[in-house]
């Protein structure tokens, strides 16, 4: 019988434009990457989670590193342009403060573990992987380098590790509080965390408020 709308899996036989059959490749990758990690993860699963022939899967990525590298550059864009939206939401310092931490959480808690690809990535060997997993941190600390240095008057070196504790402090808590399954609630972990880097910051340097 021909394959048709009707009678095959979802997206198979129907014809998409090409960004949202792209779309749909990376989002069945997404699970299959997480659940599996790179290199259990096998091109023929993911054909069949997005319901397409491998032909098809081929067409828009040329191996399962291309694959996986898409995934994973999308990611780590979606984190620094969640942590430079943070701190470009307002002037006030405490708050910028509260709203870097939150945009780690925010992210750690989204839909398709996507953090794991960043954070736990199997494929850490890898030049282009490790360079992009690195890109996710030295991005995110020069955003909050560049406020803290304005801010606070101090020379690059030593905002950017200020930064660099800011980053460490709320990328680990926030691992940290999914993997208790969010025992505590979001806006309180959020909270607890902001007032403790806040304290560190805020008490000991001149930002102004």
């Amino acid at each position: 019988m021909t394959e048709t709308a009707q009678s095959a899996p979802a997206g198979r036989g129907v014809r998409l434009p090409r960004t949202a059959r792209r779309a749909q490749l990376l989002a069945a990758a997404q699970d299959v990457f997480v659940a599996n990690g790179y290199h259990a993860a096998a091109m023929d699963e993911i054909a069949e989670r997005a319901g397409v022939s491998k032909p098809v899967l081929y067409q828009h990525f040329p191996g399962k590193l291309e694959l996986y590298m898409a995934l994973l550059e999308s990611h780590v864009d979606e984190l620094v342009g969640r942590v430079r939206t943070a701190i470009g939401s307002t002037t006030d310092n405490k708050l910028r403060v509260r709203a870097a931490v939150a945009a780690f959480y925010d992210f750690v808690d989204g839909e398709g573990q996507a953090f794991r690809m960043v954070f736990e990535s199997d494929l850490r060997s890898e030049p282009a992987v490790q360079e992009a997993v690195e890109r996710a941190t030295t991005d995110s600390v020069d955003a909050i380098t560049e406020t803290i240095t304005a801010d606070a008057g101090l020379d690059p070196e030593r905002a950017r590790l200020l930064a660099v504790g800011l980053v460490g402090l709320s990328q680990v808590t926030a691992r940290s509080w999914l993997a208790d399954n969010r025992r505590v609630p979001k806006e309180e972990a959020v909270a607890l965390i902001s007032n403790l880097a806040w304290r560190g910051i805020g008490g000991g340097f001149p930002l102004q408020h």
